[in-house]
């Protein structure tokens, strides 16, 4: 087999992997002794899982890929508290992660959550995101996915550091490739494997309607996510484009469900735009669109990102966003953004990889976004198509 097309063994499914060691007559306990390989001692090959024997080794390195990353490039900031990955794959797909660190303080622990990608680019197309510009590629397997993990781990491990958090919010919409992202979930929480609880896994989507009803019928735990950024359609059409297949309401309804399923808070990430979403209408229209639900907002000055005509909105802007959630009895949390001067939002320092576009597209992108902009503000919907749900 080619390096593409053996599976990773990180993603192989308990099942599966037992009816392999069946085939070839291993005990039933290779398994556990291969999970330990694989989860606790971080094994990149074959070889590194000493308690097998050299025979069985052999046959694994043959059948499976240990790490589906084939390179990796760190970038730190913020005093070494945010770790910007870059991962290679074996087909030569670009993808990120980012490690961040969180001191202890007060009455909290300290916390160290990975930030994953779940597809390499991404088709929503939202042009405040990095990711954004760089267009579709791909899904990611599940052991693609899991390896951004297990990278993370090796680095905590090494500093004496344990993995606290999973956010599916980098590269690609999780609920387009969602058996990958469930497989994703299923692997992190199983003892057998990362061991972690699936209230410390946050899935984040940006209104895939019928993702958010299949993780409802499900039942998994885990929080949800949505990225809101505006509360009435005009607006969010410009913003993220498939509010025009799932309108806004669509979305909070499902989200609504979902927690009234599962008994856990939605969290709305909303990015902050200088001008745009930022105004006291924008505030009052999305208290009434969340109040009394299980609902948590958190407010995120928008990254900078090449080739947008918008800007960040000002803190003072924040905080009054912020104060008139909380007054309509909405609870807000304003993030912090993080890793700035080393590209750490998602996509930025892949999407500088691809190069820059010709001046021309540049300045047609820029006009184009302030036209649908202004015309959103002015209440007309989008005419566009909606992009295409390339994983449901």
């Amino acid at each position: 087999m080619t390096d593409v097309t053996r599976p990773g063994i990180s993603g192989v499914p308990p099942t599966e992997l037992q009816a392999w060691l069946q085939a070839r007559s291993e005990p039933a306990y290779r398994a556990r002794q291969i999970h330990a390989a694989v989860w606790q001692s971080l094994a990149t090959t074959a070889a590194d899982a000493a308690l097998l024997p050299a025979s069985l080794r052999a046959e694994l390195e043959a059948d499976f890929r240990w790490d589906t990353l084939v390179d990796t490039e760190l970038h730190r900031s913020d005093a070494g508290l945010t770790e910007k990955a870059v991962h290679r794959l074996t087909d030569g797909a670009v993808i990120e992660s980012v490690l961040m660190h969180y001191p202890a303080r007060g009455a909290r622990r300290e916390r160290h959550t990975v930030c994953i990608s779940s597809q390499a680019g991404c088709a929503v197309g939202c042009p405040f995101c990095a990711t954004g510009e760089l267009g579709f590629t791909r899904d990611l397997t599940t052991a693609e996915i899991l390896d951004q993990v297990r990278d993370a781990v090796r680095r905590l491990t090494a500093a004496g550091q344990r993995l606290t958090n999973v956010v599916f919010m980098g590269m690609g919409e999780p609920l387009l490739n969602l058996d990958r992202v469930l497989a994703t979930v299923d692997a992190l929480n199983d003892p057998a494997r990362l061991g972690l609880g699936a209230r410390h896994i946050t899935v984040s989507t940006s209104g895939v309607v019928p993702g958010i009803r299949e993780l409802t019928a499900r039942g998994p735990q885990f929080t949800l996510a949505v990225s809101i950024h505006a509360a009435r359609d005009p607006l969010r059409d410009v913003l993220v484009p498939l509010n025009r297949r799932w309108p806004v309401a669509e979305v909070v309804a499902a989200a609504r469900d979902h927690a009234s399923a599962t008994g856990r808070r939605v969290s709305y990430e909303v990015t902050l735009i200088g001008g745009i979403n930022d105004t006291d209408r924008d505030a009052d229209e999305l208290a009434a669109l969340l109040r009394g639900d299980l609902a948590h907002v958190n407010l995120i000055p928008m990254n900078p990102v090449a080739h947008t005509p918008w800007a960040a909105s000002a803190p003072a802007v924040v905080e009054r966003f912020a104060s008139r959630l909380r007054a309509a009895g909405v609870t807000t949390t304003v993030r912090r953004n993080r890793g700035i001067e080393i590209g750490a939002a998602c996509g930025q320092l892949a999407a500088q990889r691809a190069g820059e576009p010709p001046p021309a597209a540049v300045a047609r992108r820029r006009a184009r976004l302030i036209a649908a902009s202004a015309a959103a503000l002015r209440g007309e919907r989008s005419a566009g198509a909606a992009p295409a749900a390339t994983g449901a």
